[in-house]
């Protein structure tokens, strides 16, 4: 956690031991989880490569099925995540794990469209309030100066996923025809295992509130009960919203249509990376391989990004600054073209290292503004009605492509939605009264 030290110089030694501790134990197991689900949710690209042809289906079919996991992911979100709130993270986190890890592992026996489409929507009602439960437990356990480099951390887990998963799912492809299934089911049985796996590690290691924290001395226990109560405290004297307040507040909704577009550029590039790498003459063994490249570099970008905001204390053009350099490499795509494989994948890199940089900065936003109940609600539906663009994009990426026959001009359709974001985050702007600005490194 070289990230928990860079900005800590000069901070008082019970507090660095604190963090340090917190982050130690509770960042590497959240970020395992987030590696699983990221891998449950986006080997559906990967597995595309065979199993479109096999089975019948067009890019539009693909680019449907692929995104309405998010539907279900929509309707139990703001619901997953109150019962968080109540319950507490740690049974709750586990439920959600061995659900998606079941469910994931059914898509090996996808047979129609139609089975397709269901199958992914129960995945998304599966797997719904992990995401958003963990973005509100790291504001139960994380001062808010600490917070957007905390989340870049456990947002590497999911380009970690990008990176290591197409080139392992590119090797059980090759297992086609073993016990009489197709590479591409293999694909989805073998993925699904470790999420089971992170389920029962969860329920036994995760710890639901601070005060609960054992495995803190009473002083550094003390110290970081303080400073939450303190932050919290100070965050509702200038405004406690309520549930229904929150779902109201218009700096909420100009978050969610920010979410909205990073989704749909984002994930529209996640589920179709294979398939572009594919039409960049690369052959099937190296799929994974080169599909990988783009997020190994935005490991190191979203975490620079995230320590970077917080060491500065700004926001807000740390986010639309990285949507708006997004859309310019979506929209220089069509100008380079197929036929120059090498600047196509500096373009496609450069996609990937600003849009995942959104996310850790992101959620700073909404986790600095909204408490309680409203929190829990908050973030939920911004993340739910935002996630629906994780439907779109890759549906309308589909369409495009299947009507222009252009991975180019596909991806330019997605430009427009980072613009969007950019724009909804600087109206949306960020209140600086509500985070403790930490001392520059």
């Amino acid at each position: 956690m070289d990230t928990v030290r860079a900005g800590q110089r000069g901070i008082d030694p019970l507090e660095r031991e604190t963090i340090r501790r917190v982050a130690w134990r509770l960042i590497p197991l959240l970020m395992l989880g987030y590696f699983c689900a990221y891998l449950d949710r986006s080997n559906v690209g990967m597995a595309a490569s065979t199993m479109n042809n096999q089975l019948g289906f067009s890019g539009a079919i693909f680019g449907f099925g692929a995104g309405v996991f998010f539907v279900g992911y929509f309707l139990a979100e703001i619901p997953s995540n109150l019962i968080l709130n109540k319950v507490g993270a740690r049974r709750w986190l586990a439920r959600i794990m061995i659900t998606w890890g079941l469910v994931s592992g059914l898509t090996a026996f996808t047979w129609s469209e139609w089975s397709f489409y269901s199958i992914r929507f129960l995945l998304g009602l599966a797997e719904a309030g992990f995401f958003p439960g963990v973005v509100l437990y790291l504001t139960w356990w994380f001062p808010s100066c600490y917070r957007s480099r905390m989340q870049a951390i456990f947002f590497s887990s999911s380009a970690i996923s990008l990176v290591i998963g197409p080139p392992i799912g590119g090797l059980v492809l090759q297992l086609n025809g073993a016990l009489g299934l197709a590479g591409w089911q293999w694909l989805f049985i073998f993925e699904a295992v470790p999420s089971v796996i992170m389920a029962m590690v969860t329920w036994r290691l995760l710890t639901d509130k601070p005060a609960n924290a054992t495995w803190l001395r009473e002083d550094q226990r003390a110290w970081l009960v303080e400073r939450m109560d303190s932050e919290r405290a100070q965050r509702e004297a200038i405004h406690k919203y309520s549930l229904g307040e929150a779902f109201a507040n218009p700096k909420v909704w100009l978050l969610t249509v920010a979410w909205l577009g990073q989704n749909m550029a984002n994930l529209g590039l996640v589920f179709f990376m294979p398939l572009i790498v594919k039409g960049l003459g690369v052959s099937t063994n190296m799929i994974g391989w080169v599909s990988a490249l783009p997020y190994l570099f935005a490991v190191v970008a979203v975490n620079f990004w995230g320590w970077h905001s917080d060491r500065t204390g700004e926001r807000t053009w740390h986010v639309a600054g990285a949507f708006l350099v997004c859309a310019a490499g979506l929209v220089a795509c069509i100008f380079i073209g197929g036929s120059h494989p090498v600047l196509m994948m500096v373009a496609l890199i450069i996609v990937a290292m600003s849009v995942q940089s959104t996310n850790p900065v992101f959620w700073a936003m909404p986790s600095a503004l909204l408490t309680g109940a409203a929190a829990a609600g908050g973030i939920a539906m911004i993340n739910a009605v935002g996630n629906l663009g994780g439907w779109i994009g890759p549906w309308v990426f589909g369409l495009v492509k299947d009507a222009s026959g252009s991975d180019n001009i596909a991806l330019l359709s997605l430009a427009l939605a980072p613009v969007i974001s950019a724009i909804a985050v600087l109206l949306a702007g960020h209140d600086r009264r509500l985070e403790r600005i930490p001392p520059r490194a």
